[in-house]
C-alpha cells in the first residue's frame, strides 16, 4: 500500500492505541500504528507487577468515583465501553479472567503477556499495519490534521490518534513525545505529576526500616491542617527514600501538587486501643518478659520496636514492673497512630500513571477528537485524567481507545459518503 492508502495513523501502541487500532479496523479502516517499541504493549506487561490488572469489575458509577480528576469528561465512554465489556472483550480474544480482592479483574493464567498476546494477535488477523519508528511532528493543513513526520519518513492519513502515553517509565516509551506535539497545535497541558508513586520521607527513619512490609494495617493520609484526606488498609513497604506498597501509591493519587503530609499507620487496626492495652497488660501477666521491648516482640516485627518506643518517649531498658499507667497510654497510642512526615512524591518517572495532562476542555468527550485540529483524535493516558489503583486506568485506556477507534471509523464512512 502506498502511504496514502490508510485511513488512519495511530502513533502509540500501549493499551489505548491498540484497542482503537483494533476498533477502527473491525470496521473497515485501513490502520497504521506506529510505535518506537519494536513491539505494542510493552507497558503491559509491568501492569499489576506483571499480571495485568486490566480493568475492576464494578459498576460505571464506581469507576467515575475512582477518577479524582476530570471524572464527568469520561462518562460517554464509560457508558460505551463499560468494565463488563472489557471482560467480555478480552474473554472473547481467548483470555479467561479472574476477579480478586477489590473486584480487580487479572487473566487467570497470571501473565499480563496473555493479554498482550490477544491484543497484537487480533492487530494481525485485521491487518493493522505495524511499524517501529519514533514519531516527532504532527502535519496539517488548513486545519486539519494531515499526517506525521518520524525521523526516516512522513506518513499521510486523513486522522490521526495520539496515544503515546504519559512520562511514567519512560523505559517502556512513555517520554513525553504526545504532550509536545499536542501543544504545538495549541493544546494546554496541565502540570505534569507522578500518579500512583511512591513517596519521600522527611526524614530518615524509613532508611532505617528498609525493606519491611506491613501488611494488614490501616492507613491515613493527613494533610497540613491534619485533616484525613484518605484512608486505606493493606501492605505498605519501607524504602531507602520513604514508603512504596499498595496503600501507599493510593495515597499519592490524592496529594496533588500541595506539601505537608504524614502517613499515620494504624499497626494493629483490628483492635481498640482499650482492648490493645489489655492484650499488653496479659503479656505482661502471662508471658515471660521482663521488658516492654521483649512484650512488644510478641506483637510487632523487630525492626519496629525502637521507633515505637521512641515515639513513646520510652528507654529501650523499660522494664514492665515500672511503666506508669501514662507512659502505658503513650505507648498504645504509638502503636495505633504511627507517623511517616513526607517530604514529596518520587519523579513521575517511577509513577504508574501521569497526572496531569492534555485539558479535557480542549477535547470532545464522545469521539476523543482535538478541538483544536480537525482529525486528530487523543486517548489514554495523554489525557488530564487519572484514577486511583485497581484497574481503573487500564479501564480509562479502553474506554477512550474505543471511543477515538468508533468516531475514525465514523469519520471514513462519512468520507466515502461525500
Amino acid at each position: 500500500m502506498k502511504q496514502t492508502d490508510f485511513d488512519t495513523l495511530i502513533v502509540g501502541g500501549g493499551a489505548a492505541g491498540m484497542m482503537a487500532a483494533i476498533t477502527a479496523a473491525e470496521q473497515g479502516c485501513r490502520v497504521r500504528l506506529l510505535e518506537k517499541n519494536d513491539r505494542p504493549g510493552r507497558k503491559l506487561y509491568i501492569t499489576g507487577k506483571g499480571r495485568c490488572n486490566l480493568t475492576n469489575d464494578c459498576p460505571v458509577q464506581t469507576v467515575l468515583e475512582n477518577i479524582p480528576t476530570n471524572p464527568k469528561f469520561l462518562y460517554s465512554a464509560l457508558r460505551a465501553f463499560p468494565p463488563q465489556r472489557t471482560m467480555e472483550y478480552f474473554t472473547a480474544l481467548g483470555v479467561p479472567l479472574k476477579v480478586e480482592r477489590g473486584k480487580r479483574v487479572f487473566p487467570v493464567s497470571d501473565r499480563a503477556a496473555d493479554v498482550i498476546d490477544a491484543l497484537r494477535n487480533r492487530m494481525r488477523e485485521l491487518r493493522v499495519e505495524y511499524i517501529c519508528c519514533t514519531v516527532r511532528e504532527l502535519l496539517s493543513d488548513n486545519g486539519r490534521v494531515v499526517g506525521v513526520r518520524t525521523n526516516d519518513a512522513d506518513y499521510f492519513a486523513p486522522t490521526v490518534l495520539l496515544a503515546t502515553g504519559g512520562v511514567s517509565y519512560p523505559r517502556t516509551g512513555s517520554t513525553g513525545d504526545g504532550y509536545t506535539m499536542a501543544r504545538s497545535v495549541g493544546h494546554t497541558i496541565t502540570p505534569l505529576t507522578g500518579s500512583l508513586v511512591p513517596l519521600e520521607e522527611d526524614g530518615s527513619l524509613c532508611a532505617q526500616l528498609d525493606g519491611l512490609t506491613l501488611k494488614n494495617v490501616a492507613v491515613r493520609l493527613q494533610n497540613a491542617a491534619g485533616k484525613t484526606v484518605y484512608e486505606d488498609f493493606g501492605e505498605a513497604v519501607f524504602t531507602p527514600f520513604g514508603l512504596d506498597g499498595p496503600t501507599i501509591l493510593s495515597c499519592s493519587a490524592h496529594m496533588g501538587t500541595a506539601d505537608g503530609f504524614t502517613v499515620v499507620f494504624d499497626l494493629k487496626p483490628a483492635l481498640s486501643e482499650e482492648t490493645l492495652d489489655a492484650k499488653l497488660l496479659r503479656i505482661f501477666r502471662e508471658e515471660d518478659v521482663r521488658t516492654v521491648s521483649a512484650a512488644l516482640r510478641k506483637m510487632l516485627p523487630r525492626q519496629l520496636i525502637s521507633p515505637i518506643l521512641h515515639l513513646a518517649e520510652l528507654p529501650f531498658s523499660q522494664q514492665k514492673d515500672t511503666l506508669s499507667r501514662e507512659a502505658r497510654k503513650r505507648l498504645i497510642a504509638a502503636l495505633k497512630h504511627f507517623p511517616i512526615r513526607i517530604r514529596g512524591k518520587r519523579p513521575p518517572e517511577e509513577a504508574i500513571v501521569t497526572s496531569g495532562g492534555i485539558s479535557v476542555r480542549e477535547v470532545d468527550p464522545k469521539t476523543m477528537e482535538s478541538k483544536k485540529l480537525s482529525g486528530l483524535y487523543l486517548a489514554g493516558e495523554l489525557l488530564d485524567i487519572d484514577a486511583y489503583t485497581g484497574g481503573f486506568n487500564l479501564q480509562i485506556a479502553w474506554a477512550t481507545g474505543y471511543a477515538a477507534g468508533n468516531a475514525i471509523a465514523a469519520a471514513k464512512k462519512e468520507r466515502e459518503s461525500i
